[in-house]
């Protein structure tokens, strides 16, 4: 058998992590996320699930993954609780699921470069969306954005996934960086700021039930938690790497890149009078931010570094989530990465193939895995690293760390009590808003 990968080093780790955290979910999700529910109110309550539940989750991915060294359904067996593969088996499936839709969205990514390049959007932002988000050119996209995940994924840990990160990321923050201070220049700056930065708490008293499923999901999705992504990758880990350290870079990075985001979007939106649409959804995300840099000197410009961004950022992400598989089925039945990861992103691929008909489908996939399959998962391995597998996880998180003896045991009954109540009450939360979707007719 061939000698399994390695990161070449621990800033590769977290770039790779980074990567999978940092993509659409905080660059395209999170400001329009923010916009649909109370602006700063959802940030507030988005914040508190990352440090309080999204960080110490990811410990509990870490442990299991360089514990166990295998990918995230063997990693279980390795560690001597192979009855518990299918808590590793759900994050697979989640990521086919999230990929299949997400490259969908990808895809709408690159043809708003060409967009941004042509004007094409610059006349009516609605009718480009809508001629670039269903039917051919949807297909066409998709299949594009789909080859290059599958690409960089074939090529490899290191040569691929290791490289392409290390690239992508720091553009991303230099990009994202030039873009929040050209959006300080424009005349809504203040009144975007006001709306994202200034949170009024009756929101989240009344609107409860609403807000915290969203925001709890989106701090999962953001953060890569519940698709057993950082099992996959802390795999890759030495036993010297402090897994605190690595997770707080991880998570202090990616919520700075979702929080520079907002800084773009917002001030940008209310420049244009493109606020009020901003929160209706995928479709309206897109246009509004098309239309607001149509309305713009040098929008073409400025729109091309923008969709530029969120095309890194969505790339560093989908081969995160095309790894997840492509490295259970190397693993287990010893077919080569680059035949498993053309064999699985095409299957992948041909499952997102609805979500490019229209955007209930895709709103319907995106549902299901914030509301419902992400949740599961995530309550599934704290009660394993909280119940089962204490003594494991307790001294993996003490190696190559500082930390003392106080921290894993707080650590320890925080995953084990308050993540899983919280959990589930988003599960209910969440799988009630599902079923009134389904009943009220807003997905189909």
């Amino acid at each position: 058998m061939a000698q399994r990968e390695t990161w070449t080093s621990r800033i590769g780790f977290i770039f790779a992590a980074v990567g999978s955290a940092v993509g659409l979910g905080n660059i395209w999700s999170f400001p329009f996320q923010t916009a649909a529910n109370g602006g700063a109110a959802f940030l507030v309550v988005y914040l508190l699930a990352v440090f309080l539940i999204g960080f110490p989750t990811m410990m509990v991915e870490f442990v299991i993954g360089r514990r166990g060294e295998q990918n995230p359904v063997a990693a279980f067996g390795k560690l001597g609780y192979g009855n518990w593969s299918f808590a590793g088996g759900l994050g697979v499936l989640s990521t086919l699921v999230t990929l299949s839709f997400y490259s969908v969205v990808g895809g709408w990514v690159l043809s708003y470069i060409v967009g941004s390049a042509t004007g094409a959007y610059f006349g009516d932002a609605g009718a480009y969306f809508g001629s670039v988000a269903s039917g051919p050119t949807a297909i066409a996209a998709h299949g594009i954005f789909m080859l290059v995940t599958i690409g960089i994924v074939a090529s490899g840990v290191t040569d691929g996934i290791e490289r392409a990160t290390k690239f992508m990321i720091p553009a991303i923050l230099v990009l994202l960086v030039a873009l929040g201070a050209w959006a300080t220049t424009l005349d809504g700056a203040s009144a975007g700021y006001s709306y994202y930065l200034s949170p009024d708490f009756s929101v989240i008293a009344n609107n409860f039930g609403s807000i915290v499923p969203p925001a709890m999901g989106q701090a999962f999705f953001t953060l890569s938690l519940g698709f057993s992504v950082m099992i996959a990758y802390s795999s890759y880990l030495g036993r010297d790497d402090s897994l605190p350290a690595d997770g707080g870079a991880i998570v202090v990075v990616n919520t700075m890149v979702a929080l520079l985001a907002g800084f773009v979007v917002f001030p940008l939106l209310f420049a244009t009078g493109g606020a009020e649409g901003a929160g209706g959804g995928a479709g309206t995300a897109f246009i509004a931010i098309a239309g607001a840099f149509g309305q713009l000197p040098a929008g073409g410009a400025i729109g091309f570094v923008f969709f530029a961004v969120l095309l890194f950022a969505a790339l560093s992400s989908s081969i995160s989530l095309l790894e997840v598989p492509v490295s259970y089925v190397t693993e287990n039945y010893g077919y080569s990465r680059s035949t498993t990861a053309v064999a699985m992103g095409l299957g992948i691929a041909l499952i997102g193939v609805p979500a490019t008909f229209g955007t209930s489908w895709l709103g319907f996939y995106n549902d299901v895995v914030f509301k419902l399959l992400l949740p599961i998962s995530v309550f599934l391995l704290a009660v394993f690293v909280g119940w089962v597998a204490d003594t494991e996880a307790v001294d993996e998180l003490g190696r190559g760390s500082t930390i003392g003896e106080s921290f894993t045991t707080a650590w320890l009954w925080w995953v084990r009590v308050v993540v899983p109540l919280a959990v589930v009450v988003t599960l209910y939360l969440g799988i009630d808003a599902l079923y009134t979707g389904l009943t009220n007719g807003a997905y189909f």
